[in-house]
């Protein structure tokens, strides 16, 4: 075992419930020598990667590890962390997955992952479609108060089919089902003969915010698929939101009686 490997090794006994470790606990946890145990706890003390708690014989990661991980949060955009989620989505499900922002009362296509069945659904990047009537629309909408969504509209809105929101009351009424679910959907409504399923979330060091779509023509998919669907993005899109620490992120509910197709 080489010292690099040996290091990564150490680092990754960090976790969420474990903040510090011992001699003793790498011997439990990696099955190490005792002896070779410390001498890489101090080597890496030595090092700046980690540092000793206090006068104990415990060591946790040292300033050099925070400011790499902020370096690397930063390195990679939200879009780049979205899109991953995304395609895997899309390469398991078989459906076309996007990644979306928005603008003002317009949403944005700025990825996108063909799916692989035949009949398929196929947006163009860059085209733009209303917020308020798109499952990735609402998605990010709904991240926003209530006021700041009606000063949107102060005009209010003209519904492009039967299914989309046809005043600024449906309008947060689904916004509030959103953030109830975790989730927002569409069918037949901005695009028709279209469902899709979103999630929105942001990152609050930059400001940015995106929505996670998997769409598909919408007499193709069973339910148990469409849930697959759902957990799949809402479990991508959470781990992201825990990186990015969005407080904003509405986690998935599938308890809620709207979940139902």
């Amino acid at each position: 075992m080489s010292i690099l490997t040996a290091a990564a090794d150490v680092l990754r006994c960090f976790s969420s419930t474990r903040h510090d470790v011992t001699v003793t606990d790498l011997v439990t946890l990696l099955g190490m020598p005792k002896s070779n145990a410390s001498r890489l706890l101090r080597a890496m003390r030595d090092e700046g990667l980690l540092e000793t708690v206090g006068d104990s014989k415990r060591y946790r990661p040292a300033l050099l590890l925070a400011q790499i991980g902020q370096l690397y949060r930063f390195a990679a955009s939200l879009i780049d962390r979205a899109d991953a989620v995304v395609g895997r989505v899309s390469d398991e499900i078989g459906h076309t997955g996007y990644i979306s922002v928005r603008r003002g009362t317009e949403i944005i296509g700025v990825t996108a992952h063909p799916g692989r069945h035949a009949l398929r659904v196929v947006t163009s990047i860059g085209d733009r479609i209303p917020a308020f009537a798109s499952s990735t629309g609402r998605a990010l909408l709904a991240r926003l108060p209530d006021a700041e969504v009606r000063a949107l509209y102060p005009e209010g809105f003209v519904a492009p089919s039967e299914t989309a929101p046809r005043d600024m009351d449906e309008l947060l009424a689904r916004l509030a089902e959103t953030r109830r679910n975790g989730f927002a959907e569409s069918h037949d409504e901005a695009v028709r003969g279209v469902r899709a399923i979103s999630v929105g979330l942001g990152d609050p060091a930059t400001g940015d915010e995106v929505a996670l779509c998997i769409s598909f023509p919408a007499a193709t998919v069973e339910p148990s698929e469409r849930l697959s669907i759902i957990r799949s993005l809402a479990e991508g899109a959470a781990e992201i939101a825990a990186l990015t620490q969005d407080k904003r992120f509405f986690p998935l509910n599938l308890s809620s009686s709207e979940t139902a197709p």
